[in-house]
């Protein structure tokens, strides 16, 4: 006979059952990283081998002091880029505050590229928009008197149906500089359309915050317009789940449009073969959906094996029917790497994409050190030709970026290398190449005045260098031979080293702002040979793992033997760098803080540096 203390029993058994069922669904139907390698975080570069030929590009960098050679503004707080790829053309655009996280005044930007390498202008498409004089936040002390709204989105781009381009953002407010302006009590979400021309159209609202008084908005709602396309377009976004789910945390927290009422910020998501889609929100949290976002199968959980912090992690599907994600794998927002997979739920590896951290030159509100807040090209909105991944973000909160990653992604060169530029197709020069591009330091090929192409490095900014690097096939005992032509030999600096998989170097050669050509020997420099400015230099290197040494020889000149400042079991890259590697900041080094000052001579310029390389060769040996 069947007590009461049975059959709730048999109750708590079976939701006991039903819970492991569900949890041992979700571990085996969840994205999980089954990968061996991790970060080392007392490096930039996480000791991550680079996905070969990323091209890191600096497209906007801030400047109070040059508002000319940035945006415009002189603003110094910079972050959240969004992409999109239509009409032939690159857009992206981004959030930007004068100096600090949440301190208006607050704009959206938007830049434009046909190739992804040369960016317009920064252009306001979201402008400064005042709350008026007395409004009061619900549940926040104050009053507003000459308070702007501050700009946010989890959300940037939408192509309709119709293929029409809108760019989307979000109003919020706070009262000071701790309010949260994404507490879902701020103004609400506006968009506007980018035309084929380049113009804009009107500024609309699509939702408004239900504690706003929509009699007081600057902009009308989208039901006003006349334009048939842009409501349609409109109603097309307020009936996608996958595409009101980047609303959270900006939107009510009881919004009936968006299907996971949770904390769970910047989604991102894509689909699977089978039509399931996996979602990816902060901290690499992750659930599985079988009905297009509607409904989510499991509450968000951690992706096992996954090591991310408070920062966005992007994925999506890429040109060779394959997934990748790219996150911060680390409690730090350094480095940016790249982690793919065959099937979209295990991921397998882990490479570098951006190792460089750049001083933070301006301080700011809640400003954080390293490549961060990643964000790629959304479903639907747009397919780039060349089938990378093509992928935008911040360093330190300051500067905007974008990166293209090569497919198939790849750690791994094969062959040995034969790099005459002048002889490589038109635009293919650096494919196999890494490169870190500046906006005060590039990193290109440049056809000189006698019709050669060469790999210019050029420099002028007092805080960051120019680099290009170029992964090898592994070798224990091998030559590289490489011209380099400096423009000047007063003034500047080239480090070219040999490194190992993992990023550590054992030799260093230095052309030397004193004019010098020198080489690292443990703590200490010696010098090689005099060089002299636009004269031509063929290095021949020849090294030895085992034996711990190498030789050197330039142009016709003695052969002469050096030992490794750092022991090795071989190489597999070879770095150009207009500079000092940097280490700082580093794990130990004090989280930001609301009084961190302003780097001296933050607008500071330098005399212009520049080396031009011919060519690189390597064999082994």
């Amino acid at each position: 006979m069947l007590t009461f203390q049975n059959i709730k029993t048999n109750i708590i058994t079976t939701a006991t059952i039903l819970l492991a069922c569900a949890t041992v669904n979700a571990q085996n139907d969840t994205v999980r990283y089954v990968g061996k390698t991790l970060s080392n975080i007392d490096y930039h570069h996480g000791q991550l081998s680079p996905a070969v030929g990323v091209h890191a590009t600096q497209i906007m960098r801030a400047s109070r002091e040059h508002p000319e050679k940035a945006d415009g503004f002189g603003w110094t707080y910079n972050h959240q880029p969004m992409m999109a790829y239509w009409n032939n053309t690159f857009y992206l655009h981004y959030l930007s505050d004068p100096s600090g996280e949440h301190i208006p005044p607050s704009q959206t930007l938007l830049m434009t590229s046909k190739d992804g390498v040369t960016w317009t202008k920064p252009e306001v498409i979201f402008p400064i928009y005042r709350i008026p004089d007395g409004w009061k936040k619900e549940g926040v002390e104050g009053v507003a008197k000459n308070l702007d709204a501050i700009m946010h989105q989890r959300m940037g781009f939408y192509t309709s149906k119709d293929n029409r381009l809108f760019a989307l953002a979000y109003y919020g407010i706070a009262m000071d500089e701790k309010d949260d302006p994404n507490d879902g009590k701020g103004i609400g979400r506006v968009i506007r359309e980018i035309k084929k021309d380049g113009s804009f159209g009107e500024i609309y609202f699509i939702r408004y915050n239900k504690t706003w008084d929509k009699s007081k908005s600057k902009f009308p709602f989208y039901t006003a317009s006349k334009d048939k396309g842009l409501k349609k377009a409109c109603e097309e976004i307020l009936s996608e789940p996958l595409v009101l789910q980047q609303w959270v945390e900006e939107a009510d927290r009881d919004d009936e449009l968006i299907p996971l009422q949770k904390p769970y910020k910047a989604f991102s998501y894509y689909h699977l073969p089978n039509g399931n889609v996996v979602g990816l929100w902060k901290h690499a949290l992750t659930s599985i959906s079988k009905d297009g976002g509607k409904s989510w199968d499991y509450m968000p959980l951690r992706a096992p094996g996954f090591v991310n912090s408070n920062a966005k992690i992007w994925g999506q599907k890429t040109s060779d029917n394959r997934y990748a994600t790219l996150y911060n794998p680390s409690e730090y927002r350094w480095p940016l790497a790249i982690s793919t997979s065959d099937d979209g739920l295990n991921y397998k590896d882990l490479l570098l994409v951006h190792g460089e951290v750049s001083p933070m030159r301006y301080g700011g509100n809640y400003k954080s050190a390293g490549p961060q807040y990643v964000r790629g090209i959304t479903e639907k909105n747009g397919t780039p030709p060349d089938g990378k991944i093509w992928v935008g973000y911040s360093m330190n909160k300051e500067d905007i970026w974008v990166a293209s990653i090569p497919v198939p992604v790849t750690s791994v060169v094969t062959e040995n290398i034969n790099d005459v530029f002048n002889n490589l197709p038109d635009g293919q020069e650096l494919k196999l190449w890494n490169t870190y591009d500046l906006s005060w330091a590039s990193t290109k090929i440049e056809k000189k005045a006698d019709g050669k192409k060469w790999l210019t490095l050029r420099d002028q900014d007092y805080f960051d260098y120019s680099r290009a690097e170029r992964v090898i096939p592994f070798a224990s005992k091998m030559e590289a031979v490489f011209t380099v032509k400096p423009e000047q030999n007063n003034h500047g600096l080239l480090q070219i080293e040999f490194q190992n998989k993992q990023g550590l170097p054992s030799v260093r050669l230095i052309f030397d702002s004193d004019g010098e050509l020198k080489v690292k020997n443990g703590a200490r420099l010696s010098s090689v040979t005099k060089y002299e400015a636009n004269k031509a230099y063929k290095i021949t290197v020849k090294l030895d793992a085992k034996n711990r040494q190498y030789t050197i020889k330039v142009n016709d000149g003695k052969e002469s033997t050096k030992i490794f400042y750092a022991p090795t079991d071989g190489f597999e890259r070879i770095m150009f760098r207009t500079g000092e590697q940097r280490h700082s900041p580093d794990p130990d080094t004090a989280p930001d803080t609301d009084d961190y000052d302003d780097l001296p001579q933050t607008g500071k310029l330098i005399p212009e540096a520049v080396f031009n390389i011919e060519s690189l060769v390597t064999k082994k040996l």
